[in-house]
C-alpha cells in the first residue's frame, strides 16, 4: 500500500488528500496548525468566495502563463465545481462571486473535512515539517516518517508571515527547484507623501491606474480606502502584485486616482464650468461637498492651496483647471507595500517550468508535488486564488492517487 503525505492542511491540501485518497493507498495530511482550513474561514470576510463566473487569465499573475493556462483549462474548471456540487455545496451568487449558500466560510471547511474524515484520511495537526530527505525512491520527513509520495501544499508567507519557518519555499529549494521570489500580493500599497492623513478611513469609488515610466500597466474600478500610509480597497489590491515586483526591481512607481468616474470625459474642469452657475455664490468647499466627502474636499483644496472660505465665482480659471485635474488625475507616488501579515496571497513562488501542469507533479523529482500558493501564480481578489488552490490540489490529488 503506498503512503502519500500532504503537506498542509489548507483549501488545496484538503482538495488533493480528497482525491488521491483509494483502497490502495495511505493518505496522510500533515498540518502545522492546530487545525486544518484555518485560512479558509477568512476569506470573503468570512463568507468564503470560493469561485467567480470569469475565470479570464487575465486575473491571474505568473511568470509562466502559457503553464497557467495549461492548468487552468475549461474542463478543470468544470471538474471542480462539479466536485463541489457533489460536496453538497450550493452556490450563491452575486456580481459573478461564488459564496455558500450559507454565506459562512465555514460551509466549505467542514465539508472538505467531513469528506476527508469519511475516506478515513489521517489527519495530524500540530505538525510542524523541519526536515524532509529522499532516499532511493522514499520520501523521509523529519527522520522518521516514510512516504511513497509528497505533495507540498503549505501555502505562502501571506497572512500567517512564517518567513522564517522551514516552508514549501524551502522544500523546493532543497530539491532543486527555481523559487522566484515571494513579495506581498493582495495588500496594501504605501505612498511617499502622507497626503490623506486627514482623510483616513474615507472610502469613495474611483478609477485607479498603476504607472511604471509613464506607462499603463493596470486599471481598476471600484471603492478605494484611503489611510495615512496610502491606499486600500479591492482594487487597489488587485494592482499590488504587478507594484510589489516593480518596486522590487527598484522601479518608480505611482497610481493615478481618479475620484470622478462617473464623468467619462477627459476634462473634469468641462463639468465644474457647465455646473458653475448655479453655484457661483456658494464657497468652494460647500460646491465640491456636493459630490465628494468632506474629508477629502479639505484634503484636495489644501493640496492645491485654495481657501475653502473662498467663492466659486472669485476663482479663477488656473484655480478651477487645477481642482479639476487634482479630482481627476491624483498623482500618488508608492514606495512600498504592508508586510506579508497584512497580505492575503504572494506573488512569486516555485517557478511553473519546475511543474508537469497535467499533474503538478515536480519535473526534477519524482512523486513530489507543488500545488496552491506555493506555487508562482497569485490572482484578483474575486475567488480566483482559491480557484487556482482547489484545481490544481485536484490534478495532483487525481496523479498520486493512481497505482503506478
Amino acid at each position: 500500500m503506498k503512503k502519500i503525505a500532504i503537506i498542509g492542511g489548507g483549501a488545496s491540501g484538503l482538495v488533493s488528500a480528497i482525491f488521491a485518497k483509494n483502497d490502495n493507498n495511505e493518505v496522510i495530511i500533515l498540518e502545522k496548525r492546530n487545525n486544518c482550513g484555518k485560512k479558509i474561514l477568512v476569506t470573503g470576510n468570512g463568507r468564503c468566495n470560493y469561485w467567480n463566473e470569469d475565470q479570464n487569465l487575465v486575473h491571474y499573475n505568473s511568470s509562466n502563463m502559457e503553464i497557467l493556462e495549461k492548468i487552468y483549462t475549461e474542463n478543470n474548471r468544470s471538474e471542480c465545481l462539479n466536485f463541489f456540487s457533489k460536496l453538497g455545496i450550493i452556490p450563491y451568487i452575486k456580481n459573478g462571486y461564488y459564496y455558500p449558500m450559507s454565506r459562512e466560510a465555514s460551509t466549505i471547511k467542514n465539508l472538505l473535512l467531513e469528506e476527508v474524515n469519511k475516506l478515513n484520511i489521517k489527519v495530524v495537526n500540530d505538525f510542524n515539517v523541519t526536515k524532509i530527505d529522499k532516499k532511493n525512491s522514499m520520501f523521509i520527513i523529519n527522520d522518521k516518517l516514510v512516504f511513497d509520495k509528497v505533495v507540498v501544499a503549505t501555502g505562502s508567507y501571506a497572512y500567517y508571515n512564517d518567513t522564517f519557518s522551514f516552508n514549501g519555499y524551502e522544500i523546493a529549494k532543497y530539491f532543486g527547484h527555481n523559487v522566484i521570489k515571494p513579495l506581498p500580493a493582495l495588500v496594501q500599497l504605501l505612498s511617499k507623501e502622507k497626503v490623506f492623513k486627514n482623510c483616513s478611513g474615507v472610502r469613495c469609488d474611483v478609477t485607479v491606474s498603476l504607472y511604471s515610466n509613464n506607462k499603463l500597466l493596470k486599471e481598476e474600478i471600484g471603492e478605494i480606502l484611503l489611510a495615512d500610509y496610502g491606499i486600500s480597497g479591492i482594487c487597489v489590491f488587485n494592482l499590488s502584485s504587478i507594484a510589489s515586483r516593480l518596486l522590487d526591481d527598484r522601479k518608480n512607481v505611482n497610481v493615478v486616482i481618479n475620484f470622478v468616474p462617473w464623468y467619462k470625459q477627459d476634462n473634469f474642469f468641462n463639468w465644474l464650468i457647465e455646473h458653475e452657475k448655479v453655484v457661483n455664490d456658494m464657497c468652494v468647499d460647500n460646491f465640491l461637498m456636493g459630490f465628494l466627502n468632506s474629508k477629502l474636499v479639505k484634503v484636495i483644496l489644501s493640496l492645491v492651496n485654495i481657501d475653502k472660505e473662498k467663492k466659486w465665482c472669485d476663482l479663477s480659471n488656473f484655480e478651477k483647471e487645477k481642482i479639476a485635474n487634482k479630482l481627476q488625475y491624483f498623482n500618488l507616488e508608492i514606495i512600498g507595500t504592508k508586510d506579508f501579515k497584512d497580505a492575503q496571497v504572494c506573488s512569486g513562488g516555485v517557478c511553473l517550468t519546475n511543474i508537469n501542469p497535467y499533474s503538478m507533479e515536480s519535473n526534477l523529482i519524482k512523486n513530489l508535488y507543488f500545488i496552491g500558493e506555493v506555487l508562482d501564480v497569485d490572482g484578483d481578489c474575486g475567488g480566483y486564488n482559491l480557484s487556482f488552490a482547489f484545481i490544481s490540489g485536484m490534478l495532483a490529488g487525481k496523479s498520486v492517487g493512481n497505482n503506478d
